[in-house]
């Protein structure tokens, strides 16, 4: 890996109100996954934006999420791209204890679940078909049903993988796998496999490894980021059967996180931090996404990504291809600022919540009122609109580009793909609206639902 240090002289003019202000601290290492969603952090460096801001910057790509976590606990890191729910999950002690906080959301949308070529090839009959003959998207889990039941009768279990337990990803497979009324399995306080009653196994697997995993018969399919589902199909070992924009178009994705402390230690620092973030956020959605073959150009090197640029352009530049040769518009599969992307809602944070309830990671009913007060624990967005107001008045970034009147909460989104609306501020009435999964004072005892 190459040195990435971000160094800028003394005398340098820096860009914004933080030149005549002292930064509590300006070497700082910030951990990242080898996915195309660690975008911002790359753009940041490569662009000058941590420069600007007078910040000697390394990045260092991490072998899994809990190496990453742990390296922002104990300091060896100051900051990370992060699975959203990681902080979430620390600030409650699920896993590992501890209060992190983000400031700043990454990106929106950027996932897939993939099959491999022989689940496929059995889902297949089981999904209607255009006029043009190709599969009728989007496609349901309802379609892997008599495949997973074949698997069952053949004394065969089905194994999928997700990248971490509190991620997207976990969350997403969950969702669509429900959906089409497959039960992925609850967690409990004595059981944390999340496999109990599950008609589909999910295990954790890192995600430059998934191909490899697909293809070694160890899973069946996958729930994971860009470019990973892409490399599947351009190995020709799997085909994606959707993406996380058709389950939820413009579902939070990853965000970048902070210990409270740092925050709290360093304020100059993390709001210094915030404006280079969000002003990649802008490079790399300006224009209609006229920027994004220089940021896959960028992502392909060894130190970022480091997979075939023609890979990560495959989804990254507004197109996904299922099938070999299935190319499909999806302009928003990758939002970095626009719909206010970068901005922290507390909603998405209390999504997250209501599925860890939902499947037992969560043991215990809480009131709507904590689940909003944990949102407010772990996102900051009074730190996002302090950056964001100075790079306006700086003439960095325009009015109309942050949502100043939110009150945290985005409208009721009504297009999920089973078509339960989610409104954050009733977490506990979305809970109990799912047909499969925990609600109102179940709990899970000795692998049985109780309540």
């Amino acid at each position: 890996m190459r040195c990435l240090i971000a160094a800028v002289a003394a005398t340098t003019a820096l860009a914004g109100p933080l030149a005549g202000q002292d930064l509590e601290i300006d070497e700082l290492t910030f951990g990242f996954i080898k996915l195309t969603d660690m975008a911002p952090l790359a753009i940041a460096y490569e662009r000058g934006y941590f420069e600007d801001e007078g910040l000697f910057v390394t990045l260092e790509a991490q072998a899994n999420w809990r190496v990453l976590l742990d390296g922002v606990i104990d300091g060896t890191l100051d900051g990370a791209h992060m699975l959203a729910g990681q902080p979430i999950a620390a600030t409650i002690g699920y896993g590992t204890e501890a209060h992190i906080v983000t400031p700043f959301s990454m990106d929106l949308n950027g996932n897939g679940i993939t099959v491999s070529n022989q689940v496929w090839e059995m889902m297949r009959p089981h999904i209607p078909s255009r006029d043009d003959g190709r599969p009728q998207h989007p496609i349901s889990a309802e379609a892997l049903v008599p495949v997973v039941e074949k698997f069952r009768n053949d004394g065969v279990r089905f194994d999928m993988g997700m990248v971490f337990p509190v991620s997207t990803h976990n969350y997403e497979l969950r969702y669509w796998l429900a959906a089409g009324g497959l039960h992925p399995g609850y967690y409990s306080p004595d059981d944390i496999s999340g496999q109990i009653m599950a008609d589909v196994f999910l295990s954790v697997t890192p995600p430059p490894q998934m191909p490899a995993t697909l293809e070694a018969g160890t899973i069946f399919g996958f729930c994971v980021g860009e470019p990973w589902n892409q490399a599947a199909v351009q190995r020709g070992i799997g085909v994606p059967v959707i993406t996380d924009y058709q389950i939820w178009p413009n579902n939070p994705e990853k965000v970048f996180g902070l210990t409270a402390a740092f925050v709290e230690e360093n304020p100059n620092t993390t709001r210094a931090i915030v404006r280079a973030l969000i002003r990649a956020g802008m490079w790399l959605d300006e224009n209609d996404n006229a920027n994004r073959m220089e940021a896959v150009e960028i992502l392909s090197y060894p130190e970022y990504v480091g997979a075939d640029a023609e890979t990560i352009a495959a989804s990254m530049t507004g197109t996904f291809e299922f099938e070999p040769g299935d190319v499909r518009d999806i302009p928003d599969f990758n939002v970095f600022f626009r719909y206010y992307a970068t901005y922290p809602y507390y909603s998405d944070a209390v999504w997250y919540l209501t599925q860890m309830r939902r499947w037992g990671q969560i043991a215990e009913p809480q009131t709507d009122e904590w689940y909003h007060e944990v949102a407010r624990e772990v996102y900051r967005p009074d730190i996002y609109l302090d950056a964001a107001r100075s790079l306006v008045e700086d003439g960095l970034a325009s009015e109309a580009d942050f949502p100043w009147d939110t009150d945290g909460f985005r409208p009721v989104a009504t297009d999920l793909i089973d078509g339960i609306p989610y409104d954050g501020r009733t977490p506990n009435a979305y809970i109990d609206s799912f047909p499969i999964g925990l609600t109102g004072k179940q709990l899970v005892v000795d692998g049985d639902v109780q309540g």
